[in-house]
């Protein structure tokens, strides 16, 4: 099945910038930051080895400017290009610890949503350091860029980073808000239709661009919708991830009953932009935001 394949800095004067974008010394360190499962990490030095466990970490590691550091990457690593030349050490679905015990890393990256417990915590046993990241909302990117520089000595690559991806940010909200509400579904997976809830960062992007997420209020993360559901909802736009053939043919074909689809309000964004908790995000909330103001 498809696999759905963060510190902030607060502006406060000069000195506290200088101080934010300084590299790391090694009288920073031991350094004790708390991941994103709420547990305490330690790291005596910057690291130098990482092994990052899903396609989204390698690229936000490659923005904080740490990709040189990579030793191993996990597959379909596939951006920036650089990535596809890092040793593989399998997937979400079955990681190859032998493998990544040999990189000898002084860091791994794991997805918090994405990776199994179980193989993050058979690493941890195994005497890693396991950093476990997840955003949620698209705020989180950079505070994932400027903590990835933190652990990785790239702190300045890491705030330029941050920092432009905020003022696109912001320049996005600007210009979307206020706008009428649309209802939206945003559809991750056909067989069987698969949504999300209010807590995935995608519904972020559609409450960004003015939607609202008819399915927010599911239990679960990416909940298994059915038709009579989507029936029910009535969203007035399906925001697509799966492959531009599906949307266009067999998912259409499949919800024509709904009213969205009958006003041709099918629209699709590439997977690796929209599933990805990295800057390219924006590039998935800009399209989404269009296809919401064509709706209007």
């Amino acid at each position: 099945m498809f696999v759905l394949p963060m510190w902030p800095w607060i502006s406060i004067g000069l000195a506290s910038a200088v101080e934010v974008t300084r590299e790391p010394s090694p009288s920073n360190f031991p350094l004790k930051l708390t991941d994103d499962r709420g547990r305490d990490i330690r790291l005596n030095h910057i690291a130098t080895r990482i092994v990052s466990l899903s396609p989204n970490i390698t690229e936000l590691v490659f923005a904080a400017g740490a990709g040189g550091k990579l030793v191993g990457v996990s597959h379909y690593s596939d951006y920036p290009a650089a990535a596809k030349s890092v040793p593989g050490v399998g997937d979400s679905s079955s990681l190859d610890l032998e493998r990544i015990i040999a990189l000898k890393p002084d860091l791994v990256v794991a997805w918090r949503s994405g990776n199994s417990i179980s193989d993050i915590e058979k690493l941890e046993k195994l005497g890693l350091t396991v950093f476990a990241t997840e955003a949620t909302r698209l705020e989180d990117v950079p505070r994932l860029l400027r903590i990835t520089g933190r652990l990785a000595g790239t702190s300045t690559q890491a705030e330029s980073a941050a920092r432009a991806y905020e003022a696109e940010l912001g320049q996005l909200k600007r210009t979307y808000a206020g706008r009428r509400p649309v209802r939206v579904v945003a559809l991750i997976w056909h067989q069987p239709f698969m949504a999300v809830n209010g807590h995935h960062i995608i519904s972020d992007i559609i409450n960004i661009c003015g939607g609202i997420n008819v399915f927010a209020s599911a239990a679960s993360l990416t909940p298994v919708v059915s038709t009579e559901s989507l029936l029910e909802a009535d969203p007035q736009a399906v925001i697509s991830s799966m492959s531009l053939e599906l949307a266009e043919t067999g998912v259409k074909e499949r919800l024509s009953y709904i009213g969205a689809v009958r006003s041709n309000h099918l629209y699709f964004v590439h997977p690796d932009l929209l599933h990805r908790q990295t800057p390219r995000i924006l590039q998935a909330a800009k399209k989404v935001c269009a296809q919401l103001e064509e709706v209007r």
